[in-house]
């Protein structure tokens, strides 16, 4: 069993936007981010970002862009003077996304915020060999120093998929997805969140690791994905719909059955490096919002063979018991 405590402050995500294209061939990430930017805020209702926004946190890749701290670059889009409380994780935006949350359960006297933005982008088209970046996260000692791309490391865990015989049908290993894009969020709490005119309440958040390490893992299967949604409360068999982050279309196969999904409507995509995560929360929160589902999982990944898992569990009411996640909390930069 998880470890799992309640959430005093109910969090609501209060508005979205989104952009991506396989190819963005003239704005660099700070144009590209901040049209993005300005339309989830005026889809919050936000006004004034200075008053209004408590915590800004963002999800990218300094490897990506190309030079160190490469995301305070991107704050111009966001605008950091008067000075803001922000933060950075590199990562998807979907790990972003559980910082906020955990900053909201604290108010502004005390160090948080009842407020914030979250936001991830990226540019790999014409920034960056995403093959190469990617492998830098691998075992230092063994693996990387192969440079194994995205598609050789997807086609070992299919291969085993395959030669375990539990499925009956192991797709193929598509070429590598490439897209630019940028996604943002206004979550709040509160009185704010209360009166927003759309809303979904996030009643779970989890996020788990596997071992980095692809010679002690059973690739046939997605613990971590499991934990994450033991964790956020999404395996008791009322999720309505579920949207996956899926690189691959094997991958699949592994997501619905760490998360017990059988007949639900499922809506898998990739999106953008360090973006699609978020993206997928962010097309989750519009089927709640609108009231075409009533509750809903997240889904996003990180790292190779389905390492690192996040699950967030939207619903059109608030838990009345707060919210839970797990005690484990991404790590990032500030």
């Amino acid at each position: 069993m998880t470890n799992r405590r309640t959430f005093n402050r109910p969090v609501a995500i209060i508005g979205s936007a989104e952009f991506r294209t396989p190819v963005e061939p003239e704005r660099n990430e700070v144009e590209m981010l901040m049209p993005v930017v300005h339309e989830a805020l005026a889809d919050a209702g936000i006004k004034d970002k200075k008053k209004e926004i408590g915590f800004t946190v963002s999800g990218s890749s300094d490897y990506l862009q190309g030079f160190p701290f490469a995301f305070v670059g991107a704050l111009d889009a966001i605008g950091a003077w008067p000075p803001i409380m922000e933060s950075h994780v590199e990562m998807d935006g979907a790990f972003a996304f559980a910082e906020a949350v955990e900053v909201l359960q604290h108010g502004p006297e005390v160090g948080g915020a009842d407020t914030a933005l979250v936001y991830a982008f990226s540019r790999p088209s014409r920034s960056a060999n995403a093959d190469r970046t990617l492998a830098l996260q691998l075992d230092p000692y063994l693996v990387a120093p192969l440079w194994p791309g995205q598609n050789d490391l997807a086609g070992l865990q299919a291969q085993a998929m395959r030669d375990s015989g539990k499925f009956a049908d192991v797709p193929a290993v598509e070429p590598t997805h490439v897209e630019d894009g940028a996604v943002a969020l206004v979550l709040a709490v509160g009185e704010r969140a209360e009166q927003a005119s759309k809303k979904a309440w996030v009643t779970g958040v989890d996020h788990r690791i596997e071992a980095p390490a692809l010679g002690v893992r059973d690739l046939t299967t997605s613990t971590a994905s499991k934990l994450a949604a033991e964790g956020a409360g999404a395996l008791d068999g009322t999720i309505d719909a579920a949207w996956l982050h899926v690189l691959y279309s094997y991958q699949e196969l592994l997501l619905r059955e760490a998360f017990g999904l059988n007949g639900q409507p499922v809506d898998s995509d990739a999106g953008p490096i360090m973006v699609g995560g978020l993206q997928r929360i962010a097309e989750a929160f519009k089927a709640v919002s609108s009231g075409t589902h009533s509750r809903v999982l997240a889904h996003a990944q990180s790292g190779a063979c389905l390492q690192q898992s996040f699950v967030t569990v939207l619903e059109a009411q608030p838990s009345p018991k707060g919210v839970e996640r797990s005690s484990t909390t991404p790590g990032g930069d500030s």
